[in-house]
């Protein structure tokens, strides 16, 4: 269920989200809660690249504090020095700037906190609700139970505050080996909720860490730092996505046990349905798999999750945006279908992006009545959603290429492009009629088609008012210039790949028709013209990119970002033709 109305901004000039995270906020306004404050945060940790259910917790933190007058921190939870790297901290700052939001302030870290954390764990062992437990980390788990057996105390647990406080010192000064003994917060071995099962606070790890090098030897679990981080920073309301629901006891347990500031607001948190897209993945940990095993080129190949990876592909910051928003926040789990998102880029490039014509898989059309050296140029629009958008030249010869699925040798009933007999629109140009084919004398594959036009066409209109029921793109083979082409299509060929038979692998939902390239490709002059990361409609093919990474001066790279959805393309699929623009796999 997705809790949310659409109400009035007070300027009464755009809608408002209204969910059950606003309403809650607006009812600790109105009650007075924490001075009036909201301040929320985004706390990543820096062990990999940002994803698009990242994207929806940025989305929501940010704007929460922008629309009730508040702040948004960001703070990196770098407890785990084994897994992070400044790499990842530079990545995660680059990517919400792209996203078009600022947090407040500077950079934070939880590793800023650590002699804080410390403090407040020797506090909790003072009060003898910490111990420093002996057991080791397979021992833990023995004897923490299960969801339906309760656990085994520790042997450790009854140890004197006294001792508790020597041991933990002597793990800071490194006197014990990695994994030795930890320190417990002794709540509940007994508790439904496994999350208060006597939690470890602090593990010994002998790892360097990416901002405080080797001063520590031991790390505060997340759960541990997170709520206190929260505190320390006077975040009022600690937005979490579903999965922490269970660890919301915890959160509060610690919050109860440390001596918080007199008057310092006290972190709420409050949890969201994560987000969740058809045909893909959105584990970190899944992520990273596909990348060390080489199933992708990076965290920024164009079929990846990531915001680097859709960075690539060709979507803005706006349609990233609007997909985040029209999702909206709900309290249970649900699946986005992956044609949400590609929706949010198809409808804003169909108003900004110019057209250009691009033949994918050409096959030459030679119009037999044309002047051998005849050339011309033709106007063509550059975007018929936008008038202020203009024209431009198209140069046009006898010879021409066309989509090699744009004729047929014996055209099926309702096929209305070029066959033996049958007349077309070139777009922008003349009507031509299809007068006969050569084919390769080995394999019998048609290698040129030939046509005739009629003059008086110029333009694509008939001067004595006959209609031609197909239209079809060209670019002249004069003036084209050939350039490789990547069709992306889902990573993965079914949308939920994390339902995996027992015995199974994830991996064996791969799509193995993810990525196709096409090396010979014809583009119009103008496709020269354009910088990278730049964003055009081929025509009838759909939104493409030219490639950030592998183009050059000289050397374009061409890939689609997102496929048209239109009534061709259909009709493709039901003929049987192996698809060159939109709807389905390459």
């Amino acid at each position: 269920m997705n809790d949310r109305q659409d109400t009035t901004d007070a300027d009464g000039e755009r809608p408002a989200r209204r969910d059950f995270i606003r309403s809650m906020i607006e009812e600790d306004l109105a009650a007075g809660r924490n001075g009036g404050v909201v301040q929320t945060r985004f706390p990543p940790e820096p062990n990999g690249y940002l994803h698009i259910g990242h994207g929806k917790a940025i989305a929501l933190n940010f704007a929460i504090a922008r629309e009730y007058g508040g702040r948004c921190n960001l703070r990196f939870d770098d407890t785990n020095p084994a897994a992070e790297e400044d790499e990842f901290v530079e990545a995660i700052q680059e990517d919400i700037r792209w996203l078009g939001y600022r947090w407040d302030g500077e950079v934070r870290f939880t590793s800023s906190y650590f002699e804080t954390l410390y403090r407040w764990a020797e506090g909790l062992i003072r009060k003898g609700v910490a111990y420093v437990c002996d057991l080791s980390p397979e021992e833990t788990r023995q004897m923490r139970g299960t969801i339906t057996s309760p656990g085994q105390n520790s042997p450790y647990r009854d140890r004197t505050p006294e001792e508790n406080l020597e041991l933990f010192r002597r793990m800071r000064a490194g006197e014990f080996e990695d994994g030795a003994c930890t320190l417990r917060a002794k709540i509940d071995m007994a508790s439904p909720n496994l999350n208060l099962r006597d939690p470890v606070l602090y593990r010994i790890l002998r790892a360097r860490h990416h901002r405080t090098g080797d001063a520590w030897c031991i790390y505060p679990m997340y759960d541990w730092a997170h709520g206190q981080s929260d505190a320390i920073e006077g975040v009022t309301h600690s937005l979490c996505s579903l999965e922490f629901e269970n660890h919301r006891p915890l959160y509060d347990w610690f919050l109860d046990h440390i001596d918080l500031e007199p008057g310092a607001p006290r972190p709420r948190q409050t949890e969201f349905a994560r987000l969740n897209l058809t045909y893909t993945v959105l584990a970190k940990r899944q992520l990273r798999r596909l990348v060390e095993e080489g199933h992708v080129s990076g965290w920024d190949d164009p079929r990846m999750p990531t915001i680097r990876g859709l960075r690539r592909r060709g979507y803005t910051p706006t349609a990233v945006r609007t997909f985040l928003e029209g999702v909206g926040v709900a309290k249970f789990n649900s699946t986005v279908d992956m044609v949400v998102l590609e929706n949010a880029l198809r409808e804003e490039q169909n108003r900004l992006a110019e057209r250009r014509m691009a033949v994918l898989r050409p096959i030459e059309l030679v119009i037999e009545n044309y002047p051998e050296d005849g050339e011309e140029f033709l106007e063509a629009h550059n975007n018929p959603e936008d008038e202020g958008a203009g024209t431009r030249e198209v140069p046009f010869s006898r010879t021409l290429f066309i989509e090699r699925s744009d004729f047929r040798e014996s055209a099926p009933r309702k096929y209305h492009r070029l066959a033996p007999g049958k007349e077309v629109r070139l777009r922008y140009a003349y009507y031509v009629t299809c007068t006969g084919f050569d084919t390769d004398p080995e394999t019998g594959e048609v290698v040129r088609v030939r046509c005739t036009y009629d003059p008086e066409t110029r333009g694509g209109d008939s001067a004595d008012g006959r209609k031609v029921r197909g239209t079809i793109h060209w670019v002249s083979a004069r003036h084209a210039f050939t350039a490789p082409v990547r069709l992306y299509d889902h990573l993965f060929s079914v949308p939920n790949p994390m339902d995996v038979p027992e015995g199974g692998d994830l991996l064996d939902h791969l799509n193995p028709a993810s990525l196709e390239v096409l090396e010979n490709a014809k583009l119009e002059p103008a496709l020269r013209e354009l910088a990278p990361g730049t964003l055009v409609q081929f025509e009838r093919h759909g939104y493409f990119c030219l490639d950030t990474v592998d183009s050059s001066p000289g050397s374009p790279v061409f890939h689609r970002a997102v496929a048209l959805r239109d009534s061709w393309a259909k009709l493709e699929k039901k003929l049987g033709a192996k698809p060159s623009g939109s709807g389905g796999a390459p």
